[in-house]
């Protein structure tokens, strides 16, 4: 696989980051940087942003191939690791402009969860926004991106690539803005 020099350099750029640690309940314990949270199975914070825009559509975006985490895989929402020196918030902002261009937007906070996987132990915290603003992928994390109805991207989990960190996200925004629940987009 030949990434290129601007893949390459964002991935150096990226593994440079310093990450927010933290324990089991989630308390802050410092930071360290990407690649050491990952060799010694740290627990990180991490945020989930799902972008819908005004028709109820949600954006699901390909990961680039020279991604460290399920590279080439579809992904549900938005967002990432949060830094050091960040909230959960301040990441879901960071991110969503990142990777989708979409900034200015009111963020709702629907759900705060473990994921716990052999590749990646974080805490999350998922967020939903809905804009119709066009969308600015950035090169180095994002292929391409749709938006498409939540059922289709539920069918298309069956059976393409999607990662699962992002549907386990989905999974608790759903539940959170389930009929009797408060939330929603």
């Amino acid at each position: 696989m030949a990434w290129s020099e601007a893949e390459v350099a964002h991935r150096a750029a990226s593994d440079a980051e310093r990450i927010a640690y933290v324990d089991e309940q989630d308390r802050p314990l410092g930071g360290v940087l990407r690649s050491e949270l990952r060799a010694r199975h740290l627990l990180g914070r991490g945020t989930y942003i799902l972008l819908f825009n005004s028709a109820g559509e949600l954006c699901v975006h390909r990961r680039t191939l020279s991604k460290a985490l399920y590279p080439g895989y579809w992904d549900v929402a938005a967002g990432g690791m949060v830094l050091e020196d960040e909230t959960y918030a301040e990441s879901a902002v960071r991110e969503l402009a990142e990777e989708l261009g979409i900034d200015g937007v009111e963020l709702v906070e629907h759900a705060h969860f473990f994921y716990d996987a052999p590749e990646s132990r974080l805490w999350c915290k998922v967020y939903s926004a809905v804009s119709d603003a066009p969308l600015i992928l950035q090169p180095e994390e994002v292929l391409e991106a749709r938006f498409i109805r939540l059922e289709q991207a539920l069918a298309e989990a069956q059976h393409l690539p999607y990662c699962p960190d992002s549907l386990a996200a989905l999974q608790h925004y759903l539940a959170a803005v389930a009929p009797g629940n408060a939330g929603g987009a």
